[in-house]
């Protein structure tokens, strides 16, 4: 099943009718099935009611608010919706310590690959390439040595150039910001919805986060983001604009190719979700690989 995601723009209000989300919006009046929703994204001044919220939390919708400059600031989920959240709370605090570390190896790897990937793709310069493949040969089990840390600096200056930082106030960073924060708003919706807490990571574990394990989650698609927003959103805007917003959003509808069968990449995360916590409970089983170039390969 497709899912859908709700992108709203300055709307009067949000409301519960029957089992639906209703939106007003310039004398107008939407109904969505909550069913059919994963994900809603508000934006401006809008009036929400607390029924629709808690209807949102019990359908496993996940709300994303952005500020005034439209980037994602918060997120609404739920809560202890899934059948055995006691059972699979206890099983995640209970995680050995080698076994996160050799999981968060395999998560980086993967991670560290389809940045590679995605530099090859951009025909970036060879001896840097083969300081990003060197890179990842050193990855141990836990990053030891961060690996993970290290690679990025030699990626995003390859892509963008010497002086660029992710602090730097341009398109890319905008458009990157934006995109990783719709990622990890559906990381995040597909861990709670399998019971897990989001706050207990593998490698994040920053008291003051609460989405650890949604950061650690989600790195292997911060890449085919990389790549979504170099063919989506740079050559054709100059701007985060809505319509850009929009584009950058629909990315968790595209399709992706998952262990051989085309998927959308939210339907994808959840299966990727559902291999981690088969790689956990289970030395003998690997965390699935979710790759860039599967991602290419459904394109065409």
């Amino acid at each position: 099943m497709t899912w859908r995601i709700v992108h709203i723009k300055e709307s009067e209000r949000l409301q519960l009718k029957l089992d639906n989300l209703e939106i007003h919006k310039r004398g107008e009046r939407y109904l969505i099935p909550l069913a059919d929703i994963s994900m809603v994204v508000i934006e401006g001044n809008t009036s929400v009611t607390t029924n629709i919220l808690a209807q949102f939390t019990k359908y496993n919708v996940v709300l994303v608010i952005c500020d005034q400059k439209y980037l994602p600031t918060g997120l609404l989920l739920n809560y202890g919706n899934y059948h055995h959240s006691a059972k699979r709370v206890i099983e995640q605090t209970n995680w050995e310590i080698e076994r996160k570390q050799v999981v968060w190896q395999e998560i980086v790897g993967q991670k560290i690959l389809n940045q590679i990937e995605f530099a090859e793709y951009k025909n970036i310069d060879e001896k840097r390439l083969r300081t990003m493949n060197d890179l990842y040969q050193q990855l141990q089990p836990g990053d030891i040595s961060n690996r993970e840390g290290h690679v990025p600096k030699v990626y995003f200056n390859s892509l963008y150039g010497l002086d660029f930082t992710r602090e730097s106030e341009c398109l890319a960073n905008g458009a990157m910001n934006y995109g990783y924060a719709i990622i990890r708003a559906a990381i995040a919706r597909n861990v709670v919805g399998q019971g897990l807490m989001t706050m207990l990571g593998l490698f994040h574990r920053n008291e003051f986060n609460s989405f650890n394990l949604v950061d650690d989650l989600m790195e292997p698609f911060r890449p085919i983001m990389d790549y979504w927003l170099d063919q989506q959103i740079l050559p054709e805007y100059e701007f985060l604009t809505y319509e850009a917003r929009l584009t950058i959003i629909n990315f968790l509808n595209q399709p992706m190719i998952y262990r051989s069968t085309k998927s959308s990449v939210d339907q994808v995360m959840q299966k990727y979700i559902s291999s981690f916590l088969k790689a956990m409970s289970n030395k003998k089983n690997a965390i699935h690989k979710v790759s860039l170039s599967d991602f290419m390969e459904a394109e065409r």
